[in-house]
């Protein structure tokens, strides 16, 4: 609060001289503090975005899955991906380059009834990311085997022979 201190003197006489004046912040003060204790709590912090994912447990794992049931989708460059179910030498449908997208989500459905119609049983992916993806494809990639409701599918290690079936496609 603003205070005006008068000289001792006489009281009715005019006085030429200029009163001191002292202004008193420690309301301001209070106020600025709330102010600022009020906007920390009430203000929403970005919150995080995160890929649920699940990883399998620890220890030895004998899951030998048949070749016929297998997809492979290997992720290289320009935002391109090549896909073939079987192994890399022994490959049931020869390798074929895709985009991310409808392309991958048609060939993931098509390949998925496939397999379903020949043994009887849902198809296992693998997805393997090269050393020339990028982290958005691969999301992107996971994202659509959500699309698409896969329920088994892996992310592991390239091997060789898949780096040279994506020198071959030229994406690699």
């Amino acid at each position: 609060m603003a205070e005006l201190t008068l000289s001792p003197g006489k009281s009715g006489a005019r006085h030429t001289s200029k009163l001191p004046v002292r202004v008193d912040l420690t309301a301001l003060v209070d106020l600025a503090f709330l102010l600022i204790t009020f906007f920390m709590l009430t203000t929403t912090l970005s919150k995080s975005k995160s890929l649920p994912l699940v990883m399998p447990d620890k220890g030895p794992v004998d899951m030998a899955v048949g070749a016929s049931r297998t997809m492979t989708i290997c992720l290289g460059k320009n935002n391109q991906a090549m896909w073939y179910l079987g192994t890399a030498e022994n490959p049931i449908i020869a390798p074929k380059t895709i985009a991310y997208g409808a392309d991958m989500n048609k060939a993931i459905l098509a390949t998925a009834k496939q397999v379903a119609a020949s043994t009887g049983k849902s198809m296992i992916i693998i997805v393997k990311p090269s050393a020339h993806s990028v982290y958005n494809n691969l999301v992107a990639t996971i994202d659509e085997l959500n699309a698409t409701r896969t329920s088994s599918y892996a992310i592991a290690d390239i091997a060789p022979k898949d780096i040279d079936l994506l020198k071959q496609k030229s994406i690699y």
